[in-house]
Parts: structure tokens; sequence; C-alpha cells
């Protein structure tokens, strides 16, 4: 897969511009499929966050940029599905949206769900994370965005103790939202010391900011702040 790894979505024209190459034609010739799954694990989100992110209407406006179609994907459905029926949903589709919320809830889902392992079949398909949707595919998320992961919040008795891990398809891990005005806390001083546990490669980005990886090669786009740690 092509990966767009975002902050904050697509909050600006170089991050857009990025995002139409990876697609070789415009946003408005491109059909999308969304996945909200990772907010249901996070805390922080609610059913109208939810649904903004479906609708369009949070500020990375992935939904709403204007696609040719936009359908909705979501994880926790697919095991009750044969594949057959939603396999043709991504051959259909240019672009998965997948939006943040908790990094490792959304890594089980992945993987219970029987997405991630079909996903090796569509190397054109592009992935755009925003936030959780990004650091899901990193070596490690780190304690301090280890913000659910409890069986009280996940509501089964069957998921895994959290551990910090992702899924391992970068080399690299993400501390996102710096100098958010939202969050005081994700300071650049936090991003160092959250580094300390992290044995490879790290960048602190904000929401203007963007990693590309076609290949294993990493690209860097920012009109913002974007920092290699290290």
């Amino acid at each position: 897969m092509k990966l767009l790894l975002t902050s904050g979505g697509i909050t600006n024209d170089s991050i857009r511009e990025a995002l139409e190459s990876f697609l070789g034609k415009s946003i408005y010739q491109s059909s999308a499929l969304c996945i909200p799954t990772a907010q249901y694990g996070h805390p922080w989100c609610t059913p109208q966050s939810m649904w903004n992110f479906v609708a369009g209407e949070q500020p990375s406006h992935m939904t709403g940029l204007g696609w040719k179609s936009v359908g909705l994907l979501e994880l926790l459905a697919l095991p009750s599905m044969k594949k057959e029926r939603w396999l043709p949903w991504l051959e259909a589709a240019d672009v998965l949206l997948v939006d943040g919320g908790d990094a490792i809830y959304l890594r089980h889902w992945l993987a219970q769900s029987g997405l991630w392992d079909e996903l090796q079949r569509f190397p054109n398909l592009v992935w755009v994370g925003v936030s959780a949707g990004s650091m899901v595919l990193t070596p490690r998320v780190g304690r301090e965005f280890m913000t659910s992961g409890s069986k009280e919040i996940w509501g089964r008795e069957d998921l895994p103790a959290p551990a910090d891990a992702g899924l391992g398809a970068v080399e690299f891990s993400i501390f996102p939202h710096l100098n958010h005005p939202d969050m005081p806390t994700n300071t650049l001083q936090a991003a160092e010391k959250w580094f300390e546990q992290i044995d490879h490669p790290a960048f602190a980005m904000d929401d203007d900011s963007a990693i590309v990886v076609v290949d294993g090669d990493i690209r860097v786009i920012s009109e913002g702040t974007c920092v290699e740690l290290g």
C-alpha cells in the first residue's frame, strides 16, 4: 500500500497534493472508504465525534473533500460477514480513510476483522491515517498513548491485555498533535520524553504535517512542524 500518515488529516494544500499524487487522479475522480473504528476505544470519543468524522464535519475533513463516492467500512461488522461480501468493496476503492482514537484498539480489530491480512492484496490502495490511524502502522505507540486498552472501556472479556506494539508496517513511530492548542501536554519536551522508550526512529509532528511512505521510502510533508527525534 501507499501510506499517507497524518496527525490531523488533510489540513493543507501540500498534504492534499501528496494525496492526489498517490491517487494518480483528482479526489473528485476517486472513491474512498472511511474507517471510524478506533474511536470506539478512546474515552474522549463520542457518538457525535464518530458522526462528525463520517459526515466530514471534523477538522480533518477527511470524508468531505469532494470524493466521487464515500463509503463506511466498520471493522467491528466484518467478522460477521463472509469475505466474499466485503472484498469487492476494497477492490472498488482507491483510498482508506482511517480515523484516530485508540491505536491499540484499532490494531486489534484490524487483525480480528481479517482486513489487515487482505490488504496485502491491494498494493495500489492508499491508506490515509489520522493520529491513531497513522500510529497503528508503527512498531510502537508508546505508553503515553495507550489511552484505553482496558476491558472496562472495550467491554469484552476476550480482548488481550494491551501492549503498545503497532502493526510494524513502517520502521518509525509517531508522536502526533505536537503543540496542539487543545492538548497542552503535547509539547516537544513531552515528545522527547516519550522517545526515551522508543528504540527506533520517530517523528513528532503537528496537524499541518504528514509522512509519505512508498516501498519503504519516507518523505516528510509539512506546512508546520515535524521533528525527527533522536
